[in-house]
């Protein structure tokens, strides 16, 4: 698959970690872009800044030739993560002044899989009726909402219970979280 990662600058740089060190550059081919303010996020947040692994590509956000920003070499998969609330309302309404923007809006022209995961709280009318926007026109909304019935001890294992996911919803296997079972009959 071709699978753009793309950060904002909603706190939360972990995830978008934990998702790159998910994706294998071997098997997929891994784009990435930040947004302008992504950077400070990830400075802050990440003290070894953002790892990428050999053979994923990183793009500017400035520049408009990237490949995927045309409908006609668009990308299989989007994931944006962290998302902002101001990236999902320009996404909704069509902004597309830089690739990050410009590439939400090909997948979505182009029925293509647009993974936004916010990562914010609360949540006003603006927020909602901008995330119903987009389930509409096809993106899927997975907030970063962890779950905690595998008992997580480390910041990285509650991160990656929404990681999990946002690789379920790729279709990428992985073994990140155990299952959730049903209970066995007694």
């Amino acid at each position: 698959m071709k699978i753009l990662v793309a950060l904002t600058g909603a706190s939360g740089a972990l995830y978008a970690q934990r998702l790159l060190d998910n994706l294998d550059p071997r098997q997929h081919e891994v784009h990435v872009v930040l947004s302008s303010y992504a950077h400070q996020v990830v400075n802050t947040e990440l003290p070894g800044g953002l790892r990428l692994r050999e053979g994923v590509t990183q793009h500017s956000v400035k520049s408009m030739n990237a490949p995927f920003a045309s409908g006609s070499n668009p990308l299989d998969a989007m994931v944006v993560i962290p998302c902002t609330m101001g990236t999902l309302g320009r996404i909704a309404h069509g902004y597309s002044e830089d690739v990050l923007l410009r590439a939400a809006d090909v997948m979505l022209k182009e029925r293509r899989k647009l993974i936004l995961v916010p990562r914010e709280t609360p949540l006003n009318l603006v927020h909602l009726k901008n995330m119903e926007l987009l389930l509409l026109a096809g993106a899927t909304i997975l907030p970063a909402n962890p779950s905690f019935y595998t008992n997580p001890t480390t910041i990285e294992q509650v991160v990656d219970t929404v990681v999990s996911r946002v690789l379920d919803h790729l279709g990428v296997a992985h073994g990140l979280v155990p299952r959730w079972q049903e209970e066995k009959e007694s």
